[in-house]
């Protein structure tokens, strides 16, 4: 909610009325939505929040004074939001540092004052993504470490009474989510409920050259956009859905 694209974002959402759209909560890698003297713990030198997500989540857990100013800057993401006039249909983090359970909690708990029913679980299986390329089995993003936080994740979703998706795909693959790939993977979707992200983008703009250089934004638009992707997912009876009707 802190870039520089967001009012124009909400105007096109808002042109789209069906449209389903979440709050992406950014706490590290971004601009916050209150200013650097609010928050000095949570910024840098050049008022934005850094990349090193490590140091972000040991200081989110042991300062008293840094989880303080992290419940100011989630509250006024959420405000922002909600001043949009937008339905909130989900929340999801830049990141996905949501895995952190100190911030799971935090946007459960404020989460709750501003309507929020339904939160994203990054949770990719291996198996599904390995078969798609061909592969026999893999691991990677279903490695132990990622699938003991994603559990204590959905604990705590499940505990708040709220919903999540069952899988994710768009992990491994981060960046180059591509009609190629998406027509690889639907036939091994697994049963539940799975959410495929991207990061589709018209053209490589300089700011999406320095901070993604590698990633493949107009490839993944042509994906979410295709005809061949959208007959195969009718092919394979896959029901497209949204986080407010699970939450319904």
């Amino acid at each position: 909610m802190g870039e520089g694209a967001v009012a124009d974002a909400v105007e096109r959402a808002r042109a789209l009325p069906s449209l389903r759209v979440g709050l992406h909560l950014t706490l590290v890698e971004g601009t916050p939505v209150l200013p650097a003297e609010a928050i000095p713990d949570l910024v840098d030198a050049s008022g934005r929040f850094p990349s090193d997500m490590v140091a972000a989540g040991f200081r989110f857990f042991f300062l008293p004074g840094v989880r303080r100013q992290l419940e100011k800057e989630i509250t006024a993401q959420f405000a922002a939001f909600a001043a949009t006039g937008l339905p909130l249909d989900h929340v999801n983090t830049h990141k996905h540092i949501h895995l952190h359970p100190t911030v799971a909690a935090m946007i459960i708990r404020i989460g709750r004052r501003f309507g929020l029913r339904a939160i994203r679980l990054p949770a990719e299986p291996a198996q599904p993504v390995a078969a798609a390329m061909g592969l026999a089995r893999g691991d990677g993003f279903g490695a132990l470490a990622l699938r003991l936080w994603t559990r204590q994740l959905a604990r705590q979703i499940r505990r708040a009474g709220m919903v999540a998706n069952d899988h994710v795909f768009g992990l491994a693959w981060s960046g180059a989510v591509t009609e190629e790939r998406l027509l690889a993977l639907i036939p091994h979707l697994p049963d539940g409920v799975s959410e495929i992200y991207g990061h589709p983008a018209i053209e490589m703009t300089p700011l999406i050259r320095q901070t993604m250089p590698d990633y493949r934004h107009p490839e993944e638009l042509s994906g979410l956009l295709s005809p061949r992707v959208r007959a195969a997912l009718a092919a394979h009876g896959v029901e497209r859905t949204s986080f407010s009707e699970l939450a319904a």
